[in-house]
C-alpha cells in the first residue's frame, strides 16, 4: 500500500493529472515517493512521444513541435518553469534576500525576461529535435537529476523538501539509479549521462555556493536546464 501511495504522491507532485488523490505527505512515503521520480518522468515523456507518433503523419513538423512543447508545459503544470523563474529572480538580489525573493508568489522582471528567453530556446529545440523516441529518457534523466540533488546537496528551505530529504534513503536512491540505468541502456542512451550529471553539478554547486544549499525552486531549475541541455546535446550529435 505504501508503494502505491508513494507512486501516487510522486505522480501528483510532478504532473497535473488527477488520477490519484494522494496529496498528503504521510510519514513513510515521502522519501519513497522520490524513488519514483525517474519513472514519472519516463511516463510523461512517453506520453509526449506517443502524441508525436500518432500525429506526425497528419500535421506539419513545425506545428507538431509546437504542440509537443505546449503539451510538455501543460502536463507538468509549469511547475518546474515556476521554479526556474523564481530561481532567476533570486540571482538579481543580494544573497541574504535571495530566498525571500524566491518565495514571493509574484514573478520579477528578470525572472519573466529570462524565462521567456529560456522557453524560446526550448521551443526551438523541440521544433528541431528529431529523436522524439528519446523524450521519455530525457524527462527521466532530468528528474533523476533532481533526485540526486535532493540526496547529495543540503536543503535550505522549509516544508515539503525537508520531509522528502529526511526520509530519502540509500536504498531509495539505488532503486532510482537502477531503473534509470536499465532504461537508458535499453534505449542505447547511456552516453548522455555525462552531460546530464555535468549539468547537475554545475547548477547545484552554483546555487549551493550562493545560497548555502538548494530549495524546491532550484530543483525545478535543475530539471528544466537538464532538459534543455539534453535536447541540444542530441541535436548537435545528429547535426554533426
Amino acid at each position: 500500500m505504501n508503494l502505491f501511495k508513494a507512486f501516487a504522491l510522486a505522480f501528483n507532485m510532478l504532473s497535473i493529472f488527477p488520477f490519484f488523490k494522494v496529496h498528503d505527505f504521510f510519514k513513510g512515503i515521502n522519501g519513497l515517493s522520490l524513488m519514483f521520480y525517474p519513472l514519472i518522468g519516463f511516463i510523461l515523456g512517453s506520453l509526449l512521444w506517443a502524441t508525436h507518433f500518432l500525429l506526425q503523419d497528419f500535421l506539419p513538423s513545425v506545428h507538431l513541435g509546437v504542440i509537443i512543447f505546449s503539451l510538455w508545459v501543460l502536463i507538468t503544470g509549469a511547475l518546474h518553469i515556476d521554479g526556474l523563474s523564481d530561481s532567476i529572480d533570486g540571482l538579481f538580489v543580494p544573497k541574504e534576500k535571495a530566498l525571500e525573493v524566491m518565495k514571493d508568489a509574484h514573478v520579477g522582471g528578470m525572472g519573466m525576461t529570462f524565462t521567456f528567453v529560456f522557453l524560446s530556446l526550448k521551443l526551438s529545440s523541440v521544433i528541431y529535435f528529431e529523436a522524439y523516441y528519446l523524450l521519455p529518457v530525457i524527462l527521466m534523466l532530468s528528474r533523476f537529476n533532481a533526485v540526486l540533488a535532493i540526496y547529495f546537496f543540503p536543503y535550505i528551505s522549509q516544508g515539503v523538501g525537508a520531509l522528502l530529504k529526511a526520509e530519502f534513503t540509500k536504498v531509495h536512491l539505488f532503486v532510482a539509479l537502477l531503473f534509470t540505468l536499465l532504461i537508458s541502456l535499453s534505449f542505447d542512451f547511456i552516453f548522455v549521462f555525462i552531460p546530464a550529471i555535468l549539468t547537475l553539478l554545475i547548477c547545484a554547486k552554483f546555487f549551493t555556493s550562493r545560497l548555502g544549499g538548494l530549495s524546491g525552486d532550484t530543483y525545478g531549475f535543475i530539471i528544466e536546464v537538464t532538459e534543455l541541455v539534453l535536447l541540444n546535446y542530441i541535436i548537435i550529435l545528429n547535426f554533426s
